[in-house]
């Protein structure tokens, strides 16, 4: 088939080499207009953007699917369109520029997890088992027919770590879906009307709060690491944190007031409100990433605060 690939993020780039490698053709790649990056805001264009110049395949920027963008994807007379974390929402004409329709690899088993954030989500809600899915865009969010399911393990590690992993897993399974609607062998499967949402994550939903079970943490912090990572009030200011897991059960393992830090053996633990965590780096407001260990000597008896607060949008810890 002539294909439309609508990608942005590096999780869609394993999609696009392996299309590019297929037997389809790639008639264009659709993605978002470059974006500051970095303190100095550089314009810096999106890994899909620079996977497709290596590729020598013509590219479309579009922020939205509105206005001119419309007549030069319906110019492509294409058969289909591939869309991996493209970042936008097609509406009936885009929709109806591509013969067969348009195709979205998701991160997740659906109805399970529509939205931005499925693999984050999961990983926060303590999910052991989740999956990919080919579907058919229509007009709503994540809710078009299956074409491709495949079931994986939900390993507990940083969500950037398994999306990686999944998206590798995933350009494959996007490949055999084109590959059957070509061959008109593709099964269209409704999906149930209900299914668990999964908007983007919002900084303030990865404050780790002390004064909750340390399992629960764990999972909150594997599911925004490395975005927007996990972050905790010390003396009520934003303090990220990183490698952050759940201590297990030891006898004679330390007994902790929860936000309590202390060094083990070279091991910085953090009592919760049930259970231990163990951090590797801690970043004070205002100050560079650091060991955990390197802070706790500059600031013994430091403790997280334990009960929430409320904090200024704009006093965030610097990248």
């Amino acid at each position: 088939m002539r294909i439309l690939f609508a990608g942005t993020p590096e999780p869609a780039v394993p999609s696009l080499r392996a299309l590019s490698a297929s037997g389809h053709e790639i008639a264009a790649v659709l993605t978002r207009p470059d974006a500051p990056v970095g303190r100095r805001r550089t314009l810096t264009p999106s890994p899909v953007k620079a996977a497709a110049r290596e590729l020598g395949l013509p590219v479309l920027e579009a922020a939205r699917l509105r206005g001119e963008i419309l007549a030069e994807i319906e110019a492509l007379r294409v058969d289909a369109a591939a869309v991996v974390a493209y970042g936008a929402l097609a509406g009936p004409r885009a929709l109806s520029a591509a013969r067969l329709g348009w195709f979205n690899l998701h991160f997740s088993l659906l109805p399970d997890y529509r939205g931005a954030a499925p693999v984050q989500r999961a990983l926060i809600d303590g999910r052991t088992v989740s999956g990919l899915t080919v579907f058919r865009l229509d007009e709503g969010m994540d809710t078009g027919d299956i074409v491709a399911q495949r079931q994986l393990p939900l390993p507990p590690l940083p969500a950037g770590d398994v999306l990686a992993d999944y998206a590798r897993q995933g350009a494959p399974l996007l490949v055999e879906a084109l590959d059957a609607v070509a061959a008109g062998t593709a099964r269209y499967a409704p999906q149930p009307s209900a299914g668990t949402p999964a908007p983007k994550i919002e900084p303030a939903e990865a404050r780790l709060d002390f004064s909750r079970p340390a399992a629960r943490l764990a999972a909150l912090a594997r599911g925004t690491s490395p975005a927007p990572g996990p972050w905790a009030l010390l003396d009520g200011q934003r303090t990220k944190v990183r490698g952050v897991a759940e201590l297990p059960d030891a006898p004679g393992g330390p007994d902790l007031e929860p936000g309590e830090l202390i060094d083990v053996d070279g091991t910085v633990c953090a009592g919760t409100g049930a259970g231990i965590l163990t951090l590797e780096s801690i970043q004070p407001f205002g100050k560079p990433m650091m060991s955990a260990q390197a802070f706790l000597r500059g600031r013994p008896g430091a403790r997280f605060d334990a009960v929430p607060a409320d904090v200024p949008e704009d006093r965030t810890a610097h990248e």
